[in-house]
Protein backbone atom coordinates (compact mmCIF):
# COMPACT_ATOMS: atom_id res chain seq x y z
CA UNK A 1 0.00 0.00 0.00
CA UNK A 2 1.49 3.33 -1.10
CA UNK A 3 0.76 6.31 1.15
CA UNK A 4 2.69 8.76 -1.02
CA UNK A 5 0.79 11.28 -3.10
CA UNK A 6 0.93 10.87 -6.85
CA UNK A 7 2.33 13.76 -8.89
CA UNK A 8 -1.25 14.74 -9.78
CA UNK A 9 -2.32 14.68 -6.13
CA UNK A 10 0.66 16.84 -5.19
CA UNK A 11 -0.35 19.29 -7.88
CA UNK A 12 -3.95 19.34 -6.61
CA UNK A 13 -2.77 19.93 -3.04
CA UNK A 14 -0.36 22.71 -4.02
CA UNK A 15 -2.98 24.41 -6.20
CA UNK A 16 -5.51 24.29 -3.38
CA UNK A 17 -3.10 25.79 -0.86
CA UNK A 18 -2.20 28.63 -3.25
CA UNK A 19 -5.86 29.31 -3.99
CA UNK A 20 -6.75 29.41 -0.30
CA UNK A 21 -3.91 31.83 0.46
CA UNK A 22 -4.66 34.04 -2.55
CA UNK A 23 -8.46 34.02 -2.87
CA UNK A 24 -10.04 32.82 0.37
CA UNK A 25 -8.09 33.80 3.46
CA UNK A 26 -7.91 37.51 2.53
CA UNK A 27 -11.72 37.60 2.38
CA UNK A 28 -12.08 35.77 5.70
CA UNK A 29 -9.43 37.93 7.39
CA UNK A 30 -10.95 41.17 6.10
CA UNK A 31 -14.39 40.31 7.43
CA UNK A 32 -15.74 40.31 10.96
CA UNK A 33 -14.74 36.93 12.40
CA UNK A 34 -17.89 37.02 14.51
CA UNK A 35 -20.25 37.94 11.68
CA UNK A 36 -21.58 36.25 8.56
CA UNK A 37 -19.84 36.91 5.26
CA UNK A 38 -21.74 39.01 2.75
CA UNK A 39 -23.24 37.30 -0.27
CA UNK A 40 -20.84 39.10 -2.70
CA UNK A 41 -17.89 37.79 -0.68
CA UNK A 42 -19.31 34.26 -0.66
CA UNK A 43 -19.75 34.39 -4.43
CA UNK A 44 -16.11 35.48 -4.83
CA UNK A 45 -15.04 32.47 -2.78
CA UNK A 46 -17.31 30.14 -4.77
CA UNK A 47 -15.93 31.42 -8.07
CA UNK A 48 -12.41 30.59 -6.88
CA UNK A 49 -13.52 27.19 -5.57
CA UNK A 50 -15.13 26.41 -8.93
CA UNK A 51 -11.71 26.55 -10.57
CA UNK A 52 -10.66 23.54 -8.45
CA UNK A 53 -13.90 21.68 -9.04
CA UNK A 54 -15.22 22.11 -5.50
CA UNK A 55 -18.64 23.18 -6.77
CA UNK A 56 -19.02 20.04 -8.91
CA UNK A 57 -16.64 17.44 -7.50
CA UNK A 58 -19.00 14.47 -7.92
CA UNK A 59 -20.38 15.46 -11.32
CA UNK A 60 -18.50 13.73 -14.18
CA UNK A 61 -16.55 15.76 -16.70
CA UNK A 62 -19.00 14.68 -19.38
CA UNK A 63 -21.68 16.55 -17.42
CA UNK A 64 -19.58 19.70 -17.02
CA UNK A 65 -18.26 18.82 -13.57
CA UNK A 66 -14.82 18.10 -12.15
CA UNK A 67 -15.28 14.33 -11.93
CA UNK A 68 -12.98 14.03 -8.93
CA UNK A 69 -12.37 10.80 -7.11
CA UNK A 70 -13.52 11.01 -3.50
CA UNK A 71 -9.94 10.63 -2.35
CA UNK A 72 -8.86 13.65 -4.41
CA UNK A 73 -11.91 15.52 -3.14
CA UNK A 74 -10.69 14.81 0.38
CA UNK A 75 -7.14 15.96 -0.36
CA UNK A 76 -8.58 19.28 -1.48
CA UNK A 77 -11.03 19.55 1.42
CA UNK A 78 -8.35 19.11 4.08
CA UNK A 79 -6.79 22.35 2.83
CA UNK A 80 -10.04 24.36 2.86
CA UNK A 81 -11.01 26.37 5.95
CA UNK A 82 -14.12 24.68 7.42
CA UNK A 83 -15.99 28.00 7.43
CA UNK A 84 -15.83 27.76 3.64
CA UNK A 85 -16.09 23.98 3.52
CA UNK A 86 -19.48 24.00 5.23
CA UNK A 87 -20.76 26.50 2.66
CA UNK A 88 -19.39 24.59 -0.31
CA UNK A 89 -20.48 21.11 0.79
CA UNK A 90 -24.29 21.62 0.60
CA UNK A 91 -23.82 23.62 -2.59
CA UNK A 92 -21.89 20.80 -4.26
CA UNK A 93 -24.28 18.19 -2.87
CA UNK A 94 -27.27 20.03 -4.35
CA UNK A 95 -25.57 20.27 -7.75
CA UNK A 96 -24.79 16.54 -7.58
CA UNK A 97 -28.37 15.63 -6.68
CA UNK A 98 -29.71 17.76 -9.52
CA UNK A 99 -27.36 16.08 -11.98
CA UNK A 100 -28.25 12.54 -10.94
CA UNK A 101 -31.82 12.98 -9.76
CA UNK A 102 -33.17 16.17 -11.31
CA UNK A 103 -35.37 16.70 -14.35
CA UNK A 104 -34.03 17.90 -17.68
CA UNK A 105 -35.55 21.32 -16.96
CA UNK A 106 -33.91 21.50 -13.53
CA UNK A 107 -30.51 20.55 -14.95
CA UNK A 108 -30.84 23.13 -17.71
CA UNK A 109 -31.88 25.87 -15.28
CA UNK A 110 -29.49 25.34 -12.39
CA UNK A 111 -26.48 23.18 -13.20
CA UNK A 112 -24.35 25.61 -15.18
CA UNK A 113 -24.59 28.53 -12.71
CA UNK A 114 -24.11 26.18 -9.75
CA UNK A 115 -20.98 24.65 -11.26
CA UNK A 116 -19.60 28.10 -12.10
CA UNK A 117 -20.30 29.33 -8.57
CA UNK A 118 -22.53 32.13 -9.87
CA UNK A 119 -25.42 31.20 -7.59
CA UNK A 120 -25.54 29.65 -4.12
CA UNK A 121 -27.37 26.45 -3.16
CA UNK A 122 -28.55 25.02 0.14
CA UNK A 123 -29.67 21.54 1.15
CA UNK A 124 -32.61 21.38 3.55
CA UNK A 125 -32.88 18.01 5.31
CA UNK A 126 -32.71 18.58 9.08
CA UNK A 127 -35.79 19.63 11.03
CA UNK A 128 -36.59 20.56 14.65
CA UNK A 129 -38.34 17.24 15.41
CA UNK A 130 -36.61 14.89 13.00
CA UNK A 131 -33.69 12.78 14.09
CA UNK A 132 -31.22 11.12 11.77
CA UNK A 133 -33.85 9.15 9.85
CA UNK A 134 -34.97 10.90 6.63
CA UNK A 135 -38.12 8.74 6.61
CA UNK A 136 -39.30 10.66 9.69
CA UNK A 137 -39.31 13.96 7.81
CA UNK A 138 -42.33 16.11 8.72
CA UNK A 139 -42.16 18.67 5.92
CA UNK A 140 -45.11 18.00 3.64
CA UNK A 141 -45.49 18.43 -0.10
CA UNK A 142 -49.09 18.32 -1.33
CA UNK A 143 -50.36 18.22 -4.89
CA UNK A 144 -52.93 20.89 -5.72
CA UNK A 145 -53.82 20.96 -9.41
CA UNK A 146 -50.84 22.29 -11.35
CA UNK A 147 -49.05 23.36 -8.19
CA UNK A 148 -47.35 21.92 -5.12
CA UNK A 149 -47.92 23.23 -1.60
CA UNK A 150 -44.91 23.03 0.72
CA UNK A 151 -45.32 23.22 4.50
CA UNK A 152 -42.63 22.69 7.12
CA UNK A 153 -39.55 24.02 8.87
CA UNK A 154 -35.90 23.32 8.20
CA UNK A 155 -33.29 24.09 10.85
CA UNK A 156 -29.51 24.43 11.02
CA UNK A 157 -29.30 24.90 7.25
CA UNK A 158 -25.99 26.10 5.84
CA UNK A 159 -26.46 28.95 3.31
CA UNK A 160 -30.12 29.32 4.38
CA UNK A 161 -30.07 33.12 4.40
CA UNK A 162 -27.95 33.63 1.28
CA UNK A 163 -28.93 30.84 -1.13
CA UNK A 164 -30.60 31.28 -4.51
CA UNK A 165 -31.97 27.74 -4.68
CA UNK A 166 -32.68 25.19 -1.95
CA UNK A 167 -32.97 21.43 -2.31
CA UNK A 168 -35.68 20.55 0.22
CA UNK A 169 -36.48 17.04 1.40
CA UNK A 170 -40.09 16.36 2.38
CA UNK A 171 -42.79 13.74 2.26
CA UNK A 172 -45.12 14.06 -0.69
CA UNK A 173 -48.80 13.31 -0.27
CA UNK A 174 -50.21 12.39 -3.66
CA UNK A 175 -53.78 12.67 -4.83
CA UNK A 176 -54.10 8.87 -4.84
CA UNK A 177 -53.33 8.74 -1.09
CA UNK A 178 -49.77 7.39 -1.36
CA UNK A 179 -46.79 9.05 0.36
CA UNK A 180 -43.03 8.88 -0.15
CA UNK A 181 -39.86 10.87 0.54
CA UNK A 182 -39.31 13.44 -2.20
CA UNK A 183 -37.22 16.48 -3.05
CA UNK A 184 -38.25 19.86 -4.41
CA UNK A 185 -36.03 22.63 -5.72
CA UNK A 186 -37.17 25.93 -4.27
CA UNK A 187 -36.25 29.12 -6.10
CA UNK A 188 -35.64 31.50 -3.21
CA UNK A 189 -36.33 34.56 -5.37
CA UNK A 190 -39.86 33.55 -6.36
CA UNK A 191 -41.11 31.29 -3.56
CA UNK A 192 -42.70 32.54 -0.36
CA UNK A 193 -40.06 31.40 2.14
CA UNK A 194 -39.19 32.98 5.47
CA UNK A 195 -35.55 32.68 6.51
CA UNK A 196 -33.85 33.84 9.68
CA UNK A 197 -30.24 33.53 10.81
CA UNK A 198 -29.18 31.23 13.63
CA UNK A 199 -26.14 32.55 15.48
CA UNK A 200 -23.76 29.74 16.36
CA UNK A 201 -20.82 29.36 18.74
CA UNK A 202 -18.36 28.74 15.93
CA UNK A 203 -17.87 29.03 12.17
CA UNK A 204 -19.57 32.37 12.61
CA UNK A 205 -18.70 33.66 9.14
CA UNK A 206 -20.69 30.84 7.55
CA UNK A 207 -24.43 31.56 7.21
CA UNK A 208 -26.66 29.17 9.14
CA UNK A 209 -30.37 29.60 9.48
CA UNK A 210 -33.95 28.45 9.61
CA UNK A 211 -36.31 28.10 6.65
CA UNK A 212 -40.07 28.22 7.18
CA UNK A 213 -42.49 27.13 4.46
CA UNK A 214 -46.14 27.94 5.14
CA UNK A 215 -48.56 27.24 2.33
CA UNK A 216 -45.64 27.83 -0.03
CA UNK A 217 -46.87 27.32 -3.57
CA UNK A 218 -44.49 25.95 -6.18
CA UNK A 219 -44.88 24.88 -9.80
CA UNK A 220 -44.88 21.11 -10.25
CA UNK A 221 -41.65 21.43 -12.23
CA UNK A 222 -39.91 21.99 -8.87
CA UNK A 223 -40.47 18.35 -7.94
CA UNK A 224 -37.48 16.14 -8.68
CA UNK A 225 -38.36 12.93 -10.53
CA UNK A 226 -39.22 10.15 -8.09
CA UNK A 227 -37.32 7.02 -9.05
CA UNK A 228 -37.82 5.48 -5.63
CA UNK A 229 -34.22 6.15 -4.65
CA UNK A 230 -34.44 9.53 -2.89
CA UNK A 231 -33.49 8.10 0.51
CA UNK A 232 -30.69 6.05 -1.08
CA UNK A 233 -29.32 9.12 -2.86
CA UNK A 234 -29.27 11.03 0.45
CA UNK A 235 -27.43 8.15 2.15
CA UNK A 236 -24.81 7.88 -0.59
CA UNK A 237 -24.16 11.61 -0.32
CA UNK A 238 -23.76 11.37 3.44
CA UNK A 239 -21.25 8.54 3.09
CA UNK A 240 -18.84 10.88 1.33
CA UNK A 241 -19.74 13.96 3.34
CA UNK A 242 -18.88 12.38 6.68
CA UNK A 243 -15.13 11.84 6.11
CA UNK A 244 -15.03 15.18 4.30
CA UNK A 245 -16.31 16.87 7.46
CA UNK A 246 -13.65 14.94 9.37
CA UNK A 247 -11.00 16.42 7.08
CA UNK A 248 -12.34 19.91 7.79
CA UNK A 249 -11.54 19.17 11.43
CA UNK A 250 -8.07 18.03 10.38
CA UNK A 251 -7.58 21.41 8.70
CA UNK A 252 -8.26 23.24 11.96
CA UNK A 253 -6.16 20.93 14.10
CA UNK A 254 -3.22 21.12 11.69
CA UNK A 255 -3.25 24.91 11.87
CA UNK A 256 -3.44 24.77 15.66
CA UNK A 257 -0.53 22.31 15.79
CA UNK A 258 1.66 24.56 13.63
CA UNK A 259 0.98 27.48 15.97
CA UNK A 260 1.79 25.38 19.05
CA UNK A 261 4.97 23.98 17.52
CA UNK A 262 6.24 27.45 16.62
CA UNK A 263 5.38 28.68 20.11
CA UNK A 264 7.25 25.75 21.70
CA UNK A 265 10.37 26.56 19.68
CA UNK A 266 10.33 30.30 20.39
CA UNK A 267 8.91 30.73 23.90
CA UNK A 268 11.40 30.58 26.80
CA UNK A 269 10.76 29.68 30.42
CA UNK A 270 13.35 28.96 33.13
CA UNK A 271 16.12 29.89 30.71
CA UNK A 272 15.24 27.42 27.96
CA UNK A 273 12.77 26.97 25.11
CA UNK A 274 9.63 25.28 26.40
CA UNK A 275 9.97 22.77 23.55
CA UNK A 276 12.91 21.33 25.50
CA UNK A 277 10.63 20.23 28.34
CA UNK A 278 9.57 16.61 28.16
CA UNK A 279 5.89 17.18 28.86
CA UNK A 280 5.65 19.79 26.09
CA UNK A 281 7.19 17.28 23.68
CA UNK A 282 4.70 14.68 24.91
CA UNK A 283 1.77 17.01 24.16
CA UNK A 284 3.18 17.83 20.71
CA UNK A 285 3.67 14.14 19.96
CA UNK A 286 0.15 13.29 21.09
CA UNK A 287 -1.40 16.11 19.04
CA UNK A 288 0.52 15.08 15.92
CA UNK A 289 -0.55 11.45 16.37
CA UNK A 290 -4.21 12.45 16.75
CA UNK A 291 -4.13 14.59 13.61
CA UNK A 292 -2.28 12.00 11.53
CA UNK A 293 -4.60 9.16 12.52
CA UNK A 294 -7.67 11.32 11.86
CA UNK A 295 -6.42 12.23 8.39
CA UNK A 296 -5.58 8.64 7.45
CA UNK A 297 -8.91 7.31 8.71
CA UNK A 298 -10.86 9.84 6.63
CA UNK A 299 -8.79 9.29 3.50
CA UNK A 300 -9.20 5.53 3.93
CA UNK A 301 -13.00 5.90 4.05
CA UNK A 302 -12.96 7.95 0.86
CA UNK A 303 -10.73 5.36 -0.79
CA UNK A 304 -13.22 2.62 0.14
CA UNK A 305 -15.99 4.66 -1.51
CA UNK A 306 -13.86 5.05 -4.66
CA UNK A 307 -13.26 1.30 -4.82
CA UNK A 308 -16.97 0.53 -4.52
CA UNK A 309 -16.65 -1.10 -1.12
CA UNK A 310 -19.27 -0.92 1.61
CA UNK A 311 -18.48 2.34 3.35
CA UNK A 312 -21.30 2.78 5.88
CA UNK A 313 -19.22 1.78 8.89
CA UNK A 314 -15.84 3.22 7.92
CA UNK A 315 -17.43 6.51 6.89
CA UNK A 316 -19.27 6.87 10.20
CA UNK A 317 -16.20 5.82 12.18
CA UNK A 318 -13.93 8.25 10.33
CA UNK A 319 -16.05 11.32 10.89
CA UNK A 320 -16.74 10.56 14.55
CA UNK A 321 -13.12 9.80 15.38
CA UNK A 322 -11.62 12.65 13.36
CA UNK A 323 -13.69 15.41 14.94
CA UNK A 324 -13.08 14.10 18.48
CA UNK A 325 -9.36 13.58 17.84
CA UNK A 326 -8.91 17.03 16.35
CA UNK A 327 -10.86 18.59 19.22
CA UNK A 328 -8.33 17.01 21.60
CA UNK A 329 -5.39 18.10 19.43
CA UNK A 330 -6.56 21.72 19.49
CA UNK A 331 -7.00 21.54 23.27
CA UNK A 332 -3.40 20.32 23.56
CA UNK A 333 -2.22 23.16 21.31
CA UNK A 334 -4.00 25.67 23.56
CA UNK A 335 -2.37 24.12 26.62
CA UNK A 336 1.09 24.30 25.08
CA UNK A 337 0.62 28.00 24.39
CA UNK A 338 -0.44 28.73 27.96
CA UNK A 339 -2.30 32.00 28.51
CA UNK A 340 -1.62 32.97 24.89
CA UNK A 341 -3.63 29.91 23.87
CA UNK A 342 -6.68 31.42 25.53
CA UNK A 343 -6.25 34.81 23.91
CA UNK A 344 -7.91 35.88 20.68
CA UNK A 345 -4.53 36.91 19.30
CA UNK A 346 -3.43 33.41 18.27
CA UNK A 347 -6.89 32.33 17.10
CA UNK A 348 -6.77 28.99 18.91
CA UNK A 349 -9.90 29.78 20.92
CA UNK A 350 -11.79 30.29 17.64
CA UNK A 351 -10.45 26.99 16.29
CA UNK A 352 -11.66 25.27 19.47
CA UNK A 353 -15.15 26.63 18.90
CA UNK A 354 -15.09 25.92 15.18
CA UNK A 355 -14.11 22.26 15.52
CA UNK A 356 -16.98 21.67 17.96
CA UNK A 357 -19.34 22.88 15.23
CA UNK A 358 -18.29 19.92 13.08
CA UNK A 359 -19.63 17.41 15.62
CA UNK A 360 -23.23 17.65 14.39
CA UNK A 361 -23.34 17.98 10.55
CA UNK A 362 -23.89 14.72 8.65
CA UNK A 363 -24.42 12.66 11.78
CA UNK A 364 -23.97 13.13 15.52
CA UNK A 365 -21.41 10.98 17.38
CA UNK A 366 -24.20 8.84 18.84
CA UNK A 367 -25.87 7.95 15.55
CA UNK A 368 -22.50 7.41 13.87
CA UNK A 369 -21.54 5.00 16.63
CA UNK A 370 -24.77 3.05 16.06
CA UNK A 371 -24.16 2.95 12.30
CA UNK A 372 -20.65 1.60 12.83
CA UNK A 373 -21.86 -0.89 15.45
CA UNK A 374 -24.57 -2.14 13.11
CA UNK A 375 -21.98 -2.72 10.39
CA UNK A 376 -19.75 -4.64 12.80
CA UNK A 377 -22.47 -6.89 14.23
CA UNK A 378 -25.09 -7.00 11.54
CA UNK A 379 -27.61 -6.11 14.25
CA UNK A 380 -29.53 -2.88 14.75
CA UNK A 381 -29.18 -1.42 18.25
CA UNK A 382 -32.29 -1.38 20.40
CA UNK A 383 -33.98 2.01 20.13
Amino acid sequence: MDFNYTSEQKMITDSTQRMVERDMLPILDAGDTGGVLSKPDILKIFAAAAELGLTSARIPESGGGAGLSMLDYGLITQNIPPTIGLMLQPHEATATRIFYGGSDEQRETYLEPLIAGNIIAATGSSEPNMGSNPREVRTRIREDGDELILDGTKMWISNATTCDVANITGKIERADGTTSVARVLVDMHTADVKTSPIHMMGLCQSPHGEMVFSDCRLPKSCLSPDKGDTAKLLTLTWLSNRPLVGLMAVNQASRAFDIALEHAKSRKQFGKYIGEFQLIQQDLSEADALITSARLMCLNALSVIDSGGRANGVSAMAKRYAVDACDKAIALAMRICGAMGLSKELGLERMARDVRMLTIPDGTPGILTLIHGRELTGLSAIR
